[in-house]
């Protein structure tokens, strides 16, 4: 089998690269070791910033987005029983995110590359990357019992950090921090009790409220490393979120719980993020903990990188941008990281936190509620830094 671009994985990124490299006349195979129900229905992310969402719309795959996904004008951080809303159009220039499930972009993208694009094979496990430094370089893959070569131009690993494309770089660096604290996270057929994300930083720990449709509510709460999920009963979850919400004028709604789930937090970055002909795109050349609502928002970002290199290489004949696409990306990639661990040491408690670093942790949300340049800071990340 031959291609000009061999895709290894088809999360979001995956997808996305594929749709923008048909859209720029470019064929592409994809290859992905789950099945089509696994990955449409695998929950990850749920914020798109404004970026994304632009950029979902230019390559044809926003419709249902548009119809479907709920604009977010702002989000709420809750702390010391006080309410403070952060106003994102009105701090940006009209920048604002959109609250749309990876799955449903997963969705939609597999949808336009099995109607419009090139093969999107399922239950294809990559073996190996192989021949990265040559111009000829090879993805060994297995399908129904066989293995089988795909022989490409260019092959781009979008198959997170335990996939076969990371361990295809030989040499690098790597700058990681593992944080004492997980979420736990919940799904509840209930809707949101506020129109907005909500924020919260409490001595007993962080909390956030999120939701995948007007109907559903993704919740969550800070637990130590090492939670069982089942460990929580459903009363439980439900009072400790109120205890770390709490407010005078609000209250929150309950309803079923359908599903639990524990996430680590992490923060990773493996520099460069490219050998040779071999690109790595999303998880696996970076992590971030989920509080700053970057990690689909950061592989978009690659993917559209690579893209725009290939197509101008395409045009030009110039290697120059696909020779600058691991600095490229590694600058937006940094000032993610950044913002995700500001966010993270902000709203958390360490399980080993002082009154005075409690206090700290007051005093600046204190500053970004009564500081319009500390504000307007928070609001640019979170709606998102400039692709390339």
């Amino acid at each position: 089998m031959r291609t000009t671009v061999g895709i290894i994985g088809a999360g979001p990124a995956g997808l996305l690269l594929a749709r923008l490299l048909h859209n720029a006349g470019i064929d592409s195979v994809v290859l992905e070791s789950r099945d089509r129900a696994y990955v449409e229905r695998r929950q990850r992310a749920g914020i798109l910033e404004q970026g994304t969402v632009d950029v979902l719309r230019g390559a044809g795959a926003g419709e249902r987005m548009d119809r479907e996904g709920l604009r977010h004008d702002g989000i709420e951080l809750r702390f010391d029983r006080r309410r403070h809303r952060v106003d994102f159009p009105a701090l940006t220039g009209g920048r604002s995110v959109m609250v749309y499930a990876q799955t449903e972009v997963c969705k939609d993208l597999i949808a336009l590359q099995l109607e419009e694009g090139g093969p999107l094979l399922f239950e294809t496990e990559a073996l190996a990357v192989e021949g990265a430094d040559t111009d000829r370089p090879r993805v060994r893959f297995r399908r129904e019992g066989a293995e089988d070569v795909l022989e490409c131009d260019y092959v781009v690993g979008c198959d997170g950090f335990w996939g076969v494309a990371r361990s295809a770089v030989p040499d690098g660096r790597t700058f990681e921090r593992t944080y004492p604290f997980s979420w736990l996270g919940i799904l509840a057929d209930v809707a949101p009790s506020h129109d907005e994300l909500v924020y919260a930083r409490h001595d007993r720990g962080f909390a956030l409220l999120s939701m995948r449709s007007p109907s559903v509510s993704r919740l969550y709460l800070q637990v130590p490393a090492d939670t069982d999920a089942d460990s929580w009963s459903d009363e439980e979850i439900w009072d400790e979120l109120e205890r770390r919400f709490e407010t005078d004028d609000w209250s929150l709604r309950r309803g079923p719980i359908t599903q639990k789930s524990v996430t680590p937090m992490r923060s990773y970055v493996h520099e460069p993020m490219r050998h040779g002909r071999l690109f790595l795109a999303g998880d696996a050349a970076h992590i971030v903990p989920p509080t700053g609502a970057k990690g689909l928002n950061l592989a978009v970002g690659d993917v559209v990188t690579f893209a725009r290199a290939l197509a101008h290489r395409t045009a030009t004949g110039s290697d120059d941008l696909l020779d600058a696409y691991s600095a490229t990306c590694l600058r937006r990639v940094w000032q993610a990281e950044r913002f995700s661990y500001d966010m993270t040491t902000l709203l958390h408690t360490a399980p080993d936190a002082t009154p005075f670093e409690g206090r700290l942790q007051l005093a600046r949300l204190d500053r970004i509620a009564s500081s319009g340049a500390a504000e307007t800071d928070l609001a640019e990340a979170y709606t998102g830094f400039p692709i390339g």
